[in-house]
């Protein structure tokens, strides 16, 4: 089923790896949870291919309100709750068949210039996701300079981000950063200009800004654990991931939920296995073809896993060993 199919003419964004998706999880069935609902793609992709109802959660006002215009027509079978995903299990309400998670920021959110998420848009640099609390102007103007080089160098990957710290903090000095436009000329100063075909520079400091506003790998972590909790006996979980460290963290999940540590030292004895709670339906994560890779570009960077629940009880996974960044300061450059 193409994903384009899956939404209306005028819906700007379309589901990335929906098609492949489905057809991992193939029958859809019973009760599901869009745990990123959106602009409800992925729940109406669910609901096509034959899910009796789906939970819709988001923790967007402006995915409710965008949503209020079509939702009618899937009376009794399409619920949304305003939430976080890493509630899910409460949210919820039942055992589900199936969760869906499309992490990272939506096209709908990148789109608006008034939302503050992109380098490439004029706007206050805000970046919530829930539209509430510390913004990323908050952080950029308050923060101390060695807080953002850890932002930036373990939530983007930033290898210049002392240096891209410390103008951030001269310039706030003069005057505070208020705009995503002046945010990103800051720090595409203190980098090369990139060749054709490279990324913006401010790209990973935009990524990093944003992860740490809306505590995306907390939420990402306790979400897979409230993913767990919820879902019955062969129950599916999908992850849709849109750049390294979120897939490193859902990879990390699963392989430990599914028993396949492996021995870090081949001469150590063979540890025993835990009981998986998960069986892996995809080994290796699943990229866009090249059809879809034409229609959404966006699909580029995204990486599918899915795993099937085990009767085996739920365990909470400590965020250490689903290998979460951690600041420390050794060895940043």
């Amino acid at each position: 089923m193409p994903a384009a199919a899956m939404a209306p003419q005028d819906d700007p964004h379309i589901p990335v790896l929906l098609g492949p998706l489905l057809k991992t999880v193939a029958p859809v069935r019973g009760l599901w949870l869009d745990g990123t609902f959106g602009a409800g793609g992925y729940a109406r992709g669910l609901l096509a291919a034959g899910a009796d109802r789906v939970i819709g959660v988001d923790r967007d006002p402006l995915a409710h309100e965008m949503a209020a215009g079509w939702i009618g027509q899937f009376a009794g079978r399409l619920e949304l709750k305003l939430g976080t995903f890493s509630e899910l299990d409460t949210l919820a309400g039942a055992p589900l068949d199936g969760v869906v998670l499309d992490l990272g920021v939506s096209s709908m959110q990148l789109d608006r210039a008034e939302r503050g998420f992109s380098f490439q848009k004029d706007g206050p640099l805000d970046m919530r996701m829930s539209q509430d609390g510390l913004s990323a102007a908050d952080l950029v103007n308050t923060a101390a300079e060695a807080d953002l080089a850890d932002i930036l160098y373990h939530y983007g990957e930033e290898h210049a981000s002392r240096r891209i710290a410390r103008a951030i903090v001269e310039q706030r000095a003069i005057e505070p950063i208020t705009t995503t436009l002046r945010l990103a000329e800051i720090v595409a100063r203190q980098l090369p200009r990139p060749k054709p075909g490279q990324s913006h520079p401010a790209t990973r400091s935009f990524q990093a800004i944003r992860i740490a506003v809306n505590a995306e790998f907390t939420e990402l972590a306790e979400g897979l654990a409230a993913a767990e909790r919820a879902l019955k006996p062969g129950g599916m979980l999908a992850v849709v991931t849109f750049h390294s460290l979120e897939d490193r963290i859902v990879k990390r999940f699963f392989q430990l939920a599914s028993g396949q540590e492996a021995n870090a030292n081949r001469y150590a004895p063979a540890t025993t296995q835990a009981t998986a709670r998960f069986d892996l339906m995809t080994r290796k994560a699943v990229a866009a073809d090249a059809d879809e890779l034409a229609v959404n570009p966006r699909s580029r960077s995204a990486k599918l896993r899915v795993g099937r629940r085990t009767d085996a009880p739920a365990k909470t996974i400590p965020p250490a060993d689903l290998g979460l960044p951690t600041f420390s300061r050794k060895g940043r450059r």
